[in-house]
């Protein structure tokens, strides 16, 4: 029995008599506690006789009209508190359960997230119902902005943000791949040099976009320059234009959704890719995340894990 060191204590009703105990102690007088607790002095002092029955040492010495602590009284005191700041930690996670009955989630993501968002919030408000939630979906610079003003309940980033006031929690992977459309000269070819890419036309996203900002670290990283034939402001843009055979674009490798890329749509072998990145998680440093927030994040990590390795498995149908 796990609980055998404290079966005395399961014995009666012990949390009771410890109620009554921390307030003698606290105010060191019976008759004070039993105001206090809104009980007769008898009923106090009978809890406290029990308890020291059930502790089996003194708990109390009394001088004059004052009582205090033996050595086992304080150590009672003090795990008193232990106690009760267990209980209540409890019952806050207790309501946190029973708030998932009827809460409300705001969930704002980066334009990359709108392929496996919707499904993964679908599903939580599956399992909750009652649950109201909407989602949002913006650029980098927007949803930076909607962070700093702290008007969503959950933020996904395509990238971290380094920033001290945001605290950030990775979700899944979101590798960044070499896109091109599949008669391009370097289709087939095996570890392409990424100086080899820097050569050829490049998509890019609007400045300010989390996908141009990675594009461009990965460019300043190794001396180059990217040779950018047309700026776009959205992820199907780029797709159009990769197929109009326009140019390369770096880009997740769930850009364009979980399922298989349309048919005529690659992913260059490019030495050094998938180049290893993340979607995360991100809300402002002392917010306090409502429980169908938190909720909501562990159920994520689980739901959209599923979600991208069904979406791996197809692509290497």
């Amino acid at each position: 029995m796990p609980q055998a060191n404290i079966r005395r204590y399961l014995k009666h009703g012990t949390l009771p008599q410890l109620r009554v105990f921390e307030a003698s102690a606290r105010l060191g007088n019976f008759s004070l506690a039993a105001q206090e607790l809104h009980m007769a002095q008898p009923t106090a002092s009978v809890q406290i006789k029990k308890l020291t029955e059930t502790v089996g040492l003194p708990l109390f010495e009394q001088v004059g009209r004052r009582v205090y602590l033996t050595d086992a009284g304080q150590r009672l005191y003090a795990g008193c508190h232990d106690v009760f700041r267990a209980l209540s930690t409890l019952e806050e996670t207790l309501n946190g359960l029973r708030a998932m009955e009827n809460g409300h989630l705001r969930l704002a993501v980066c334009s990359t997230g709108k392929y496996f968002a919707p499904r993964m919030l679908g599903a939580f408000i599956g399992r909750y119902p009652g649950v109201e939630a909407s989602l949002a979906i913006h650029n980098r610079k927007t949803l930076i902005d909607r962070l700093a003003n702290n008007e969503d309940d959950l933020y996904v980033f395509a990238s971290p943000i380094e920033k001290e006031d945001v605290v950030t929690q990775a979700l899944l992977p979101n590798p960044l791949v070499v896109f091109a459309r599949d008669d391009h000269p370097l289709a087939g070819t095996q570890r392409v040099s990424f100086e080899r890419i820097a050569a050829e036309p490049f998509l890019m996203r609007e400045p300010g976009s989390g996908t141009r900002l990675l594009a461009t670290k990965l460019f300043e990283q190794r001396g180059l320059t990217p040779k950018v034939s047309m700026e776009l402001s959205d992820d199907e843009a780029i797709k159009e234009a990769i197929l109009a055979g326009l140019g390369l674009a770096i880009m997740s490798r769930f850009t364009f959704g979980l399922e298989p890329e349309p048919s005529r749509l690659i992913c260059l072998d490019v030495d050094g890719f998938p180049l290893e990145n993340h979607w995360y998680f991100a809300y402002p440093v002392g917010k306090r995340l409502s429980a169908t927030a938190r909720a909501f994040m562990d159920f994520a990590r689980l739901e959209a894990k599923g979600l991208v390795m069904q979406g791996i498995a197809r692509h290497r149908q």
